[in-house]
């Protein structure tokens, strides 16, 4: 049985950077294999990865949706388009040399992302057998939890900043998830960036209103930024890098 961890949390508080050096963990400790899942619509894991961005499955309902309308139609002759449509989404899927990645993507203009949040819950479920950790880079918000994406968890990760709001915004998503009644095995909170690793008391006592189990500190590391700067992949950060380090002493202390 594959093993889920979802990261979630507000946006802009790193979550898809601690996906990728979860990812590059599991790889480097013979986890695999790993299936990589960004279930964004804003997706930029494959970058933080340091992999060329596959194709999305949003991309493909849009060539299959206009199909017909096409100068020349994609669909063989003689081919379903249901058909063709499940031929393109096993093309979907990314294979690396340490993990294989299937991302969301959204479709094109205005209106929500109901449908390809659809397709992508039906190919992690086809795919889920094949792997033995599937990582998810959830949305900055609940939508794929309150819509029921991810129905089995096995640990999930909530990342916030040293703020108040941080801390509050990851304390409603924890509500939510015992509202649904999903039990995973494990949730924990992180901090990320905070200033010299420490924690303020006012965070601290917001962490305790809120009723979550605090794994760890992250402290603010100059090299993420440096990384980002350069266009290279932050899960690649060097073993002295600090938030690398603070991370990956959290991650043992899971025990994935």
């Amino acid at each position: 049985m594959s093993q889920t961890i979802a990261v979630a949390g507000k946006g802009g508080v790193g979550k898809t950077t601690l996906c990728g050096l979860l990812i590059r963990w599991l790889s480097a400790h013979g986890k695999g294999p790993i299936l990589a899942v960004d279930a964004d619509a804003n997706s930029n894991l494959n970058e933080v990865l340091g992999v060329e961005m596959p194709v999305t499955l949003g991309e493909i309902r849009e060539e299959v949706a206009g199909a017909e309308m096409a100068e020349v139609n994609p669909i063989p002759a003689g081919m379903s388009k249901a058909d063709f449509m499940e031929y393109k989404f096993n093309s979907a899927l990314e294979e690396e040399d340490d993990f294989d990645m299937l991302v969301m993507g959204r479709t094109q203009g205005k209106g929500c992302y109901c449908f390809v949040n659809g397709l992508l819950q039906t190919q992690m479920k086809k795919f889920s057998g094949n792997y033995k950790y599937i990582v998810v880079d959830n949305e900055a918000g609940m939508e794929h939890l309150s819509r029921g994406l991810l129905p089995e968890v096995d640990t999930i990760l909530l990342v916030s900043d040293c703020s108040r709001r941080g801390i509050q915004a990851v304390g409603r998503i924890a509500a939510l998830v015992k509202e649904l009644g999903m039990k995973p095995k494990q949730m924990k909170l992180i901090i990320n960036r905070a200033p010299e690793g420490e924690l303020a008391e006012g965070i601290r006592e917001e962490i305790r209103i809120q009723g979550l189990d605090l794994a760890g500190v992250i402290p603010q590391d100059p090299m993420v930024y440096q990384y980002d700067t350069e266009g290279k992949p932050t899960s690649l950060l060097p073993e002295n890098s600090p938030s690398r380090k603070a991370f990956e002493k959290i991650v043992e202390s899971l025990k994935l």
